[in-house]
């Protein structure tokens, strides 16, 4: 079982990172809030805490093994705790998970049910499920994924997520949102605050 892969960021998809590792490269599925964590860090060393699981319906013999990747080992435990709730599964799971995990964690806790059901693919039944099973083992979630962040990354992630929700507001697709940030977090540099990063993005779209 391969739990940790630590190399060099080649590519990232919408739903993947490809790691390379010595002669090898790993293609490695990630959440969205995974892959806005990791846009800035292209051509950089990265470790991802993975699941491995399996692809397909055993009933047609078409089983393919696939690793998924998360930036700590906290976000990946909350992630196979989603998993454990009746009807969610893996492919649901990455699908819904578009929020940071603190974030998630304290609506679960709070039993926010709306801003649960909001999730990509959840719904409202589904988000009461995952309230009633998960709320009390939440709270830990809310707190330990905050304390495990340095500040200064902490920071540079919530500006990144807020400025995908600002480009959501504007009217932006979520493909579009993700395309915008991705081309101007390429210049690699650092976002004090939202403002900045939506002028970056701005004056990137405006160039291209």
């Amino acid at each position: 079982m391969i739990t940790k892969i630590t190399g060099k960021l080649l590519t990232l998809g919408e739903d993947f990172a490809t790691l390379g590792v010595d002669a090898f490269e790993y293609e490695v599925r990630i959440p969205e809030f995974t892959r806005r964590q990791l846009q800035h860090q292209l051509g950089q060393s990265v470790s991802l805490h993975t699941i491995d699981y399996l692809e397909g319906n055993p009933a047609h013999g078409r089983l393919t093994p696939r690793l998924l990747g998360f930036l700590s080992e906290i976000e990946r435990e909350f992630f196979e705790l989603i998993c454990s709730v009746d009807g969610v599964g893996v492919k649901k799971a990455l699908r819904a998970m578009v929020r940071p995990v603190s974030e998630v964690a304290t609506a679960i806790e709070e039993q926010d049910a709306k801003s649960l059901s909001a999730l990509p693919g959840v719904g409202a039944a589904l988000a009461e499920r995952i309230i009633a099973k998960l709320r009390r083992k939440a709270p830990k979630f809310a707190l330990m994924v905050a304390r495990e962040q340095p500040a200064a990354a902490q920071v540079e992630r919530d500006v990144v997520d807020e400025t995908f929700e600002v480009l959501r507001s504007l009217g932006h697709t979520e493909s579009e949102a993700r395309r915008l940030l991705d081309a101007a977090l390429k210049a690699k540099k650092k976002y004090p605050d939202v403002e900045s990063l939506l002028q970056a993005v701005y004056q990137t779209r405006h160039a291209e």
